[in-house]
């Protein structure tokens, strides 16, 4: 989607209620980060904007707003907006979901694929697994209730190797401290040193919605809420879908 056309899908909502170039800073988990930059730069393309953006796992984000560092915009998953929320840090009724997706597996680059088609094949394949990597965020805490669920937590207890908040599991794989490794498939398709293998089979599977919600301290709410309309426009979900996720 060229950016003309996108900006001309939405030119009138990003200009209404300002005058002049904003500075929005943006406070963000990773899951999104490849497709919200390349729309992030089409939007400040479009509108003279200027966006900063702090990329952090949902620990650290959780810590920065609690410390009470100021910023325009949050972007996390959705049940967590929703805790901010409540928590007073980000205005009420502001949530806008943005892109959700799903848990994936990748092994080290070259490495063989193993067999995850169906719910069996994954269980074998995390029983044969020497180590296994998984993350702080969503993707992590989901992925130990499916160990449970599969009723092999106990078996795995011992090969599991927990990142640290804003460190890729990817960083886990390429480095071969772990065989195998789970995280959203936008923060797998893209990284360096490692081979993406693919979702988990159907029934074990759960898609975790990506949010946007305006920040209660925000000096630029009206530029915030402009960029979360282009990002969200439906002119954005070539670019959202490039990017291993799927549009809200």
């Amino acid at each position: 989607m060229k950016t003309a056309t996108i900006a001309a899908a939405v030119s009138s909502l990003l200009f209404s209620g300002m005058a002049g170039a904003a500075e929005i800073n943006v406070l963000s988990t990773q899951a999104t980060q490849e497709a919200y930059l390349e729309l992030v730069a089409q939007f400040e393309k479009a509108t003279g904007h200027k966006v900063t953006t702090v990329f952090s796992g949902t620990l650290n984000v959780q810590k920065r707003l609690a410390d009470g560092e100021p910023y325009d915009l949050i972007i996390m998953a959705g049940p967590a907006i929703d805790d901010q929320i409540k928590l007073g840090k980000a205005v009420a009724g502001s949530r806008i979901d943005f892109a959700k997706s799903g848990a994936g597996l990748a092994v080290r680059k070259g490495a063989p694929k193993p067999d995850i088609g169906s719910a069996d094949a994954f269980k074998k394949t995390l029983l044969s697994a020497k180590s296994i990597g998984y993350s702080t965020g969503p993707s992590g805490l989901y992925m130990l209730g499916v160990f449970e669920k599969l009723g092999i937590a106990d078996q795995v207890k011992g090969k599991l190797k927990q990142t640290p908040s804003g460190v890729f599991v990817g960083t886990l794989i390429a480095s071969g401290e772990t065989e195998i490794g789970f995280q959203q498939i936008s923060e797998l398709v893209h990284f360096a040193g490692i081979d993406y293998v693919g979702p988990l089979p159907g029934e074990l599977q759960r898609m975790t919605m990506f949010s946007a919600g305006i920040h209660a301290g925000a000096k630029q709410a009206d530029a915030a809420k402009a960029l979360v309309k282009f990002i969200t426009a439906p002119s954005a979900a070539p670019i959202i879908r490039k990017h291993g996720l799927e549009p809200a």
